[in-house]
């Protein structure tokens, strides 16, 4: 009974391609708005990636040099 979670055979991989997909744009725009690349892989939890979207919204500036 060891690794039947309910997943199926695929559900890791698609894990992994759900997860590349929420932190590869991170991962891109976050430089531009200050906030170091690292901080990416935390938005792979809901609650983060919405706060990331909330400070990336309401930012006065844009970092315009790495832009």
């Amino acid at each position: 009974m060891m690794g039947s979670y309910g997943m199926g055979g695929g559900g890791f991989l698609m894990m992994l391609v759900i997860g590349a997909l929420i932190v590869v744009p991170f991962w891109r725009l976050l430089p531009r708005f200050g906030i170091p690349n690292w901080v990416a892989i935390l938005a792979i939890f809901p609650l983060v990636a919405l706060i990331l979207l909330w400070i990336m919204a309401f930012k006065d500036q844009i970092d315009e040099r790495r832009a």
